[in-house]
């Protein structure tokens, strides 16, 4: 139509508009443009092959709203063998999606949330597990407890191995204390260390009232009173109430790997260094939030002049095979405390074990429940004297401190059923007695000879004063590359 307006002919303005001559004479006469020419047709071009099938299928989204239209498709290939083909799966597909459109049930309505400086913080623990982390080549399983402030979306995380009353103690205070005040409340989902858990009905009547006290745990309580935090926690079956920290969960998982890639690999030498790797990493991710950190820094609380113990503390009786009983799991102790009560301050990850004011021992904290670790060295004075005790001992599996030991017992056994007891128990005692690191590598060194490593064998060693060969000294024999020079020689006679 410009080239017409221009002056052209109407065979050059159709060459130019890429048109046929008699398609560009018939715009030309008409008023309108082509693009206002379009009719919108609302006949079927094809024959509708669920026709029949349709009303049952829709009562069936009625009964069952989550139903898809593939399992609907598949349903109908069963009903109906060789009618419908797979190609025709989109249409169905399309019908479906359609039909929740205009008459299916309404679908749940999130509405954003305006947040205010200094309000909130909500916190949560998230697994690592699909993160792949390794610590010195060996698959690092934990948890991260994520704090997040919600109105400028500051965060910190820390490590942890459950979701425990001390590790949600350790991580809120640490995350306290590094933004340097307190918001006005504090919002987790339905954390066992926190939130107290009542049968469904129960939870049904409380949602519906609302808070009280009786809803958290003690110890959670006292926590947060100790900081004025006001608590709150989300109802049953709604995670989405904790959105803040779910989403912050995921993009901090996605931070996290992106990192791991251009690193080149998941494995850290100790976890001091995975540590510092997450450290660096979340203040890069928080220095794009300083401005509206600053303006929720100025608007919290101040904090209290010192922090909360976080320990949990309980007082056990020391049982006759020399063990206590803390939070389901069975721990060692040295066998004087026998019969005494003993204090055990229970941390995030270890347990110290007190007797009155004195510090008896430091032991490492079992995740999950119903099991036992049992230290050598606590018992096995008593073995030595007991021999005959060891063959059924319950917790006879943690006497092997690591698999020399394994292999120096079951030779025992292959050569003396009778007496692999007794002469193990006394190779133990001199771990205990003379250091498991020397007394391994002494039983180490007699394996390689093919000596048997019996008490006296490998007390003459430690006398001795012999020194094993260190692990990484490798010998390599040096290569007569002339050999090669012969193999092409005879390749070429052969030829």
């Amino acid at each position: 139509m410009e080239a017409l307006r221009n002056g052209k002919s109407l065979l050059v303005a159709a060459a130019r508009a890429d048109m046929d001559r008699k398609t560009a004479s018939k715009w030309s006469k008409s008023a309108r443009q082509p693009s206002d020419s379009k009719i919108n047709h609302d006949w079927r071009t094809r024959e509708d092959v669920f026709s029949d099938v349709w009303d049952g299928l829709v009562e069936m989204l009625r009964v069952n709203p989550g139903l898809q239209a593939k399992t609907l498709f598949e349903y109908l290939q069963r009903e109906h063998p060789g009618r419908f083909a797979d190609s025709q799966l989109r249409t169905l597909q399309r019908r479906v999606r359609d039909w929740r459109a205009t008459e299916g049930p309404e679908r749940e309505v999130f509405f954003p949330q305006e947040h205010r400086a200094g309000e909130l913080c909500a916190s949560d623990f998230t697994h690592m597990k699909s993160l792949g982390i390794r610590i010195a080549g060996q698959p690092f399983d934990h948890l991260l407890y994520h704090f997040v402030l919600t109105y400028s979306n500051w965060e910190t995380a820390s490590i942890c191995f459950a979701e425990s009353l001390e590790a949600l103690s350790e991580g809120l205070q640490r995350a306290l204390f590094e933004i340097g005040g307190v918001p006005a409340s504090h919002r987790t989902d339905r954390l066992s260390a926190a939130v107290v858990n009542w049968s469904r009905s129960v939870l049904a009547s409380r949602d519906k009232r609302g808070l009280s006290s009786a809803d958290f745990t003690a110890n959670y309580e006292r926590l947060l009173g100790h900081y004025g935090l006001h608590p709150q926690r989300t109802q049953a079956g709604h995670g989405n109430e904790n959105g803040d920290a779910e989403q912050r969960h995921h993009r901090l998982k996605v931070a996290i790997d992106q990192a791991l890639l251009l690193r080149g690999n998941r494995n850290f030498d100790s976890r001091e260094d995975y540590e510092g790797f997450l450290r660096n990493l979340i203040a890069q991710l928080n220095l794009g939030r300083k401005d509206r950190f600053a303006e929720e820094r100025a608007r919290l609380a101040p904090l209290p002049a010192a922090r909360l113990d976080s320990l949990r503390k309980l007082t056990v009786r020391v049982g006759p095979s020399s063990t206590i009983y803390v939070l389901l799991n069975i721990y060692s102790v040295p066998s004087r405390l026998i019969g005494e009560h003993v204090d055990a301050h229970i941390g995030a990850e270890t347990i110290e074990v007190y007797y009155g004011k004195t510090h008896v021992e430091t032991l490492p904290r079992m995740r999950g429940r119903g099991q036992h670790r049992i230290q050598y060295r606590h018992v096995i004075g008593w073995l030595v004297r007991k021999p005959g005790a060891f063959a059924n001992y319950r917790y006879r599996a943690d006497m092997f401190p690591s698999s020399r030991f394994r292999m120096a017992y079951d030779a025992f056994r292959e050569r003396s059923l009778e007496r692999a007891d007794k002469q193990y128990l006394a190779v133990l005692e001199m771990a205990a007695c003379s250091g498991e690191l020397v007394v391994e590598q002494a039983i180490e060194a007699l394996q390689i000879q093919g000596t048997l490593a019996d008490a006296a064998t490998v007390k003459a060693w430690l006398d001795a004063g012999t020194s094993a060969s260190p692990l990484t000294q490798v010998q390599v024999e040096t290569i007569d590359l002339n050999s090669y020079d012969g193999l092409l020689a005879n390749a070429e006679v052969m030829q």
